[in-house]
Order: structure tokens, then C-alpha cells, then sequence
């Protein structure tokens, strides 16, 4: 009864001055509303970078010869990659598993020639979601001298199906490589090098090119849970057929996506301060001059026997009511906002009068289009970071409740 008695006399007390109560709602909404708002957008980019670095690009764990990745030496190659993947396939975590092999080459349609590189892949290895060739893909038009280029690279050179390239290269003896391949089609791709230098052929095919038996240059693995990567990688690092090589998890492989997630998580942290000092300002304003009005008030309920701790709490939950309604608000704008951009996605290129553009960043191919992402544990951080702030603003108000002497109060 006491409780609910308490919620009556609090919600009645924010409606004295509603203008006061109602610009203290507006700062914790919108400090709110920002925090979700700019949580989707980072979200967006950051899934993003973390799906095309786990994706195609690196995969949860790569296989490859020592130096290779500092290097990148044609000649730098793992042996015996059929009996490698056999036992990498036979891991119980394991989802997928492919070899790739990866040359520079020399191409050209006519005279004129350009740089470009050579990707080797096992098209039905890389058929997944996370594979270079996910569906919807003409992967089936790879093999015998047929190959896919990168759409970039592709609408760079004007590049066309039915056109022959002439590629020329290394092998790994160190003699000269030359090959004549038709263009089957192109492929857009989120892995960099793909899209705007990939000349992407059979791993048969690129291994005739670059005079190789049954090598490649790396082993792209996919796990089935992302928690499972520390074990996966510990038991292939000791299997029998892997000696030699490196086995490292995709954080080791791309710390700058590592680095670059850790800063978005920081920047929110950041947000959510800006979220604490509106809710803050707004609630303990709030308070501090309900509390200074009502001195006469709390007079006289102190001189009829009301104790301080009922006081105390009375001021407690109108601090508490407010900065939970003000953050529900603010939450609800957040999930318009994300219903109304996650579909169509927002173009920060569009929003300044330009057209959707792709830039690279340490391999990932991303674009200016971005699909806002929202989780339930940031609209959780915002309400309980506010709900903390209403605890710590009624701090003051209720430290001169509690040195109230109820005759001074009440002349006041």
C-alpha cells in the first residue's frame, strides 16, 4: 500500500511543473534516441567488417607456410593440401575448409597489358554463404581455361564474358607462366582483391598455370560456432599433417579489424557517456528544484511524523520515473529509426548529394550503404546507464532532505 501510495504522490509531483518535468523527458530522450540511433549505424559497419573478415576474406582460421603472409612469394607454398583439407574436414567444428592459391600476374586483351592476380579456388569448396562464390554466383562456368573476374577490375578494362586474357606470370621454379583463359563472367565480391584485381580460375587450372602439383598458399576455415575457434585452432596445430605450417585464428591474421571494432565499441562508450550527462543534467535539475519549491512542504510532512527515509524515497522514485519514461521514449524513436533504415539501408554518399561508392580497407571492399544493426543489449546499456543516473542525481536532493529541521522548513 505504502508503495503504491509512493508511485501516486511521485507521478502526481512531476506534473506540478510539467514544462520543467517535460524538458528533462526531452534531454534523456534524445540522449537516448542519439545512443541508439549512432549504436545501429557503428553496429552496421562493424558486422560488416567482422562478416567479410570472417567471411571470404580470412575466414575464422587460415592455413598457410611460414612467412608466407609477410612475404607473399609464389614459392611459399604447403604441400600435400588434399591430405591437409582431409583432415581438417574431419574436425567435428569444422564447416568448411578450402585452399587457395594466389599469383601476380601480367594480363592483357590486346597489346596493352595490366596488372592483376591470379586466385586458385575449388569452386564447390567455396560455395557457402561465406565462400568466395556464394549463390547466385556462375561459379558453374569455371574450369578448362574459363574463367571469373572481379567486377571492378572487370569495369576498369571494359571486360566482357567471351573475351580472352592473356596472363602472364611466375611459376614457382622461377620460370615463365603464360596462359590463355576465356572470361565466363564477373563477380562482385567484398574481399579487395578480388573485385578489382581477381582473375579467379579452378585450383586445377591455376595450379597447370604456375607449374604446382597438389600445392597452394593457403586453407581458408570456417568453423560452425565462432566460440569454438581457440580449440579448433589448438587441435590443428598439433594434427600430423599441418606440421610445419602456420595455424593462426582471424584475429592474428587482421588485428586491424581487431583494432578497428575495439574503436567502435569505444566510440559508444563515449555516446553512452553523452546519454549519462543529458539524463544528469536533466534529472537532477529536475530535482534539485522540486526539492528547493518544496521546503515548506517537506516541513510540515516531517513536523506530522513523516520521516526522512519516506522523503527520501518519494524523491528517489520521481527521479527514477522520469529518467525511465524519458529512456522508454527515447527507445521507441530508436526502433522507428532502425525499422524505417534497416531494410533500405542509409547512404552516407546519397545524404551528401553523391552517388554510393566502395572503398577498400585492409582487404574488405566496403561501401558507403550502410544497414543499421540494433541489439537488445544497447537499448539494456542506455536504460540502465539512465536508471543509474536517476540514483546518482537524487544524491544532493535527498542529503538536504535529511538536514531538514522541520520548524525552519516550514518558515521557509
Amino acid at each position: 500500500m505504502a508503495v503504491s501510495s509512493t508511485l501516486r504522490i511521485a507521478w502526481r509531483n512531476l506534473g506540478r511543473n510539467r514544462k520543467r518535468s517535460l524538458l528533462a523527458l526531452s534531454a534523456i530522450a534524445i540522449g537516448q534516441f542519439a545512443f541508439l540511433a549512432v549504436a545501429a549505424l557503428m553496429n552496421g559497419y562493424g558486422d560488416d567488417f567482422l562478416d567479410s573478415a570472417t567471411g571470404p576474406l580470412v575466414g575464422h582460421i587460415q592455413v598457410h607456410a611460414h612467412e608466407w603472409r609477410d612475404e607473399r612469394s609464389i614459392d611459399l607454398v604447403m604441400e600435400n593440401v588434399d591430405a591437409m583439407l582431409a583432415e581438417i574436414r574431419s574436425d567435428p567444428d569444422v564447416a568448411h575448409a578450402s585452399a587457395r592459391i594466389y599469383a601476380p600476374v601480367l594480363a592483357a586483351l590486346t597489346e596493352d597489358g595490366f596488372m592483376s592476380v591470379v586466385v586458385g579456388i575449388d569452386p564447390e569448396a567455396e560455395a557457402h554463404d561465406s565462400g568466395l562464390l556464394p549463390a547466385g554466383t556462375p561459379r558453374g562456368s569455371l574450369g578448362e581455361g574459363s574463367v571469373l573476374v572481379g567486377r571492378g577490375f572487370a569495369r576498369k578494362y571494359d571486360i566482357v564474358p567471351g573475351m580472352e586474357l592473356a596472363v602472364v606470370g611466375q611459376d614457382v621454379d622461377g620460370s615463365i607462366a603464360s596462359g590463355l583463359f576465356t572470361v565466363a563472367d564477373s563477380i562482385g565480391s567484398s574481399v579487395e582483391i578480388v573485385n578489382s584485381l581477381g582473375i579467379v580460375m579452378t585450383l586445377d587450372d591455376a595450379r597447370d598455370l604456375l607449374a604446382m602439383s597438389e600445392d597452394a598458399h593457403e586453407i581458408v576455415i570456417h568453423v560452425r560456432n565462432s566460440d569454438v575457434i581457440d580449440d579448433a585452432v589448438s587441435r590443428l596445430s598439433a594434427a600430423p599433417t599441418l606440421a610445419g605450417s602456420e595455424v593462426l585464428p582471424w584475429r592474428e591474421v587482421v588485428p586491424q579489424i581487431v583494432a578497428m571494432i575495439g574503436m567502435i565499441d569505444a566510440f559508444l562508450m563515449i555516446v553512452l557517456g553523452v546519454v549519462f550527462i543529458a539524463a544528469a543534467a536533466g534529472i537532477a535539475n529536475t530535482m534539485l528544484m522540486s526539492t528547493f519549491e518544496r521546503t515548506h512542504e517537506f516541513g510540515m510532512l516531517l513536523s506530522l511524523g513523516c520521516g526522512p527515509g519516506r522523503l527520501a524515497r518519494m524523491i528517489t522514485v520521481e527521479a527514477v520515473m522520469l529518467g525511465l519514461v524519458g529512456v522508454g521514449i527515447g527507445s521507441a524513436l530508436g526502433l522507428v529509426f532502425l525499422l524505417a533504415t534497416s531494410q533500405t539501408g542509409l547512404d552516407y554518399a546519397a545524404l551528401g548529394g553523391g552517388d554510393t561508392y566502395e572503398v577498400a580497407f585492409k582487404g574488405i571492399q566496403m561501401t558507403t550503404l550502410v544497414h543499421p544493426r540494433l541489439y537488445a543489449s544497447d537499448v539494456a546499456a542506455g536504460v540502465v546507464a539512465v536508471f543509474l543516473t536517476s540514483l546518482l542525481s537524487v544524491i544532493w536532493p535527498i542529503v538536504r532532505i535529511v538536514r531538514l529541521e522541520p520548524m525552519e522548513a516550514i518558515r521557509t
